[in-house]
């Protein structure tokens, strides 16, 4: 069996898909993405492909070396991303070659189902006890929101007490039962942080995620030390490498990307790192069906699983949504809010590859918003 043609869809709302066709009929799909500069990464996997067509697919670790070594230059969010939607696809085909699950072929099942929370948004307030009341209606035992939109760099008395309102609100309405996880998404400095998360103590957040940006990894230790709250990160970070200094700083949660660090066999080995230092795995997957497909493969087999994110009905989906892109919904029917285990091969969803082609003749350009502070300079999104 050899790969015969590898082939990208630039697909609305802001998803890239890859489909790995071999030479007896099989196809895998995967989904390599950077949010915002998908064109650009879909460049990155036709130059990679070079080095897979005429290849056995099911050497998946000896392709991962040579798509992440082979061009000397490593790294990156372009680069890990356009590998993590071939390797997700190689992972499918293979599945499906040995007719199962990419949770058996990582080691088997360790858990029947898995949590996943809903996202509520968060920067603005008004619709917030609406919008959480509406998923735990939906039978979520977790959403996720954002502390903040645009905050200064040295929070002051009313924003810190907006946040802490904020959270108070999802607190008042998931009860003492449930779990709210808070995203700082790298808008708040050091300070600002350590100023919130003391706010946000009392009301027994999951998590907070992101607190710092990622180049600033560094401050993390005093963060970790200094936070009543535990603490979350990752999705901007791409190998174990860049893991390894974050886990030694005590965060207590990992959220790699399926879509960015490298795809199955890098998170995966992420997990195990994060299993030596104590740290739970909560896969970031803000995306499409395939990388929440890869994700779940990834969440049934790793002991160290917290909760897994997803996208549906999140605010991104404008055009189209997680379901719009499968012929069938069930591997994403989450009941009581988790998702259940299923035996189907590879990475067990069906991508409804007409609806997939006729997307992609129309295509995107989706970028993220740039925020300016009210004097002008710029503000982390």
């Amino acid at each position: 069996m050899k790969i015969a043609r590898i082939e990208t869809f630039l697909v609305p709302p802001r998803w890239l898909f890859c489909r790995v066709e071999t030479d007896d009929g099989l196809v895998g799909w995967g989904e390599p993405v950077v949010e915002g500069r998908a064109e650009v990464v879909r460049s990155a996997v036709d130059v990679l492909s070079e080095n897979l067509i005429g290849q056995d697919p099911l050497r998946i670790q000896d392709h991962w070396q040579v798509l992440t070594k082979g061009g000397f230059y490593r790294g990156g969010p372009v680069l890990s991303s356009a590998v993590a939607g071939l390797d997700q696809a190689l992972w499918d085909i293979a599945g499906q070659a040995y007719g199962a699950p990419v949770h058996a072929l990582l080691g088997g099942p360790v858990r029947d189902s898995v949590r996943v929370y809903a996202w509520v948004g968060g920067d603005e307030p008004a619709r917030l006890r609406e919008q959480i009341t509406a998923q735990v209606e939906a039978g979520f035992t977790a959403v996720k929101m954002n502390a903040a939109g645009a905050t200064s760099p040295l929070t002051t008395s009313a924003e810190t007490a907006a946040v802490a309102d904020r959270v108070a609100v999802a607190r008042d309405v998931l009860g003492p039962d449930r779990d709210v996880a808070v995203d700082f998404h790298g808008r708040f400095t050091a300070a600002a942080a350590r100023r919130t998360l003391a706010e946000l103590a009392p009301l027994h957040p999951l998590f907070v995620e992101e607190p710092v940006v990622p180049e600033q990894s560094h401050l993390l230790p005093g963060l970790v030390a200094a936070s009543p709250v535990p603490l979350a990160t990752g999705e901007r970070l791409y190998s174990r490498a860049e893991f390894l200094p974050v886990l030694s700083a005590g965060v207590a949660v990992a959220q790699p990307d399926l879509s960015h660090a490298g795809g199955i066999s890098e998170v995966h080995r992420i997990a195990s790192l994060a299993e030596t230092y104590g740290a739970l795995l909560a896969p970031h997957c803000p995306l499409g069906p395939i990388a929440l497909a890869a994700s779940l493969q990834i969440a049934f087999a790793t002991p160290n699983f917290l909760i897994q994110e997803q996208s549906r009905g999140i605010h991104y989906n404008k055009d189209a949504d997680l379901l719009s892109y499968v012929v069938d919904p069930e591997p994403f029917r989450f009941v009581a809010g988790h998702a259940l285990r299923g035996d189907r091969p590879g990475l067990g969803v069906t991508v409804d590859e007409a609806a997939v082609r006729a997307a992609d003749r129309t295509g995107h350009a989706w970028r993220n918003p740039v925020w300016r502070h009210a004097d002008g300079s710029f503000a982390e999104w």
